[in-house]
């Protein structure tokens, strides 16, 4: 059994939400489960800490997550345009793995929520791209062989799943969660070629 780890951090649920979906997506394939995690919120002072466990949902990130995955499927809500900063400061710390190679050919995706129509999905996307790349991991996105991608009117991209979620309580739509369910389906098929191949 191969494993793909679905990192994300979400601070108002809607992030959380498509990474669940996607985690339903990757464990549709044979073989293959899914590792969900979560970074914990940057402090604003300096000498506070966060507790090992949340207190809910997904267990914090450890590097080791990162280095024992098949596969990265990586979320974040749009800020500004870009990641949070809390996966942010996660992945900063990833040197270690950078030097190692551990990342190098290991297929990756990334998916973000965002409140606005124009709040800068594909921008977040791509943000989140650029360390995988340095990582030398094997991108993903979505083709437009996905119908959702030709029908959505909310989320959706070639570069990633994304949702338009202007009040965090809407569940994802119909066309949002077949993006998810194909993102994280698709990471696991590919997860599996690489590793027979």
């Amino acid at each position: 059994m191969i494993e793909i780890l679905v990192l994300y951090y979400s601070q108002g649920g809607s992030t959380a939400e498509m990474a669940r979906t996607i985690a339903h997506g990757v464990e549709e394939i044979d073989g293959v489960q899914a590792r969900l995690r979560t970074v914990p919120p940057i402090s604003t002072v300096c000498d506070a800490t966060q507790p090992v466990v949340p207190e809910s949902g997904a267990p914090y990130a450890l590097h080791s997550d990162l280095d024992e995955c098949a596969g990265l499927i990586l979320g974040s809500p749009t800020h500004f345009g870009n990641m949070a900063a809390a996966l942010k400061h996660f992945i900063d710390g990833s040197g270690n793995l950078w030097m190692s190679g551990a990342l190098i050919n290991k297929p990756a995706a990334v998916f973000t929520s965002t409140a606005s129509i124009h709040g800068g999905q594909e921008s977040t996307l791509l943000s989140m791209l650029l360390p995988l790349l340095h990582h030398g991991m094997l991108l993903m996105g979505l083709p437009y062989s996905e119908a959702s991608l030709h029908k959505t009117t909310t989320g959706g991209t070639p570069y990633g799943a994304s949702r338009l979620n202007s009040d965090n309580k809407a569940p994802l739509d119909e066309d949002e969660k077949n993006l998810c369910l194909a993102l994280g389906r698709r990471v696991a098929e590919n997860a599996i070629k690489l590793e027979v191949g």
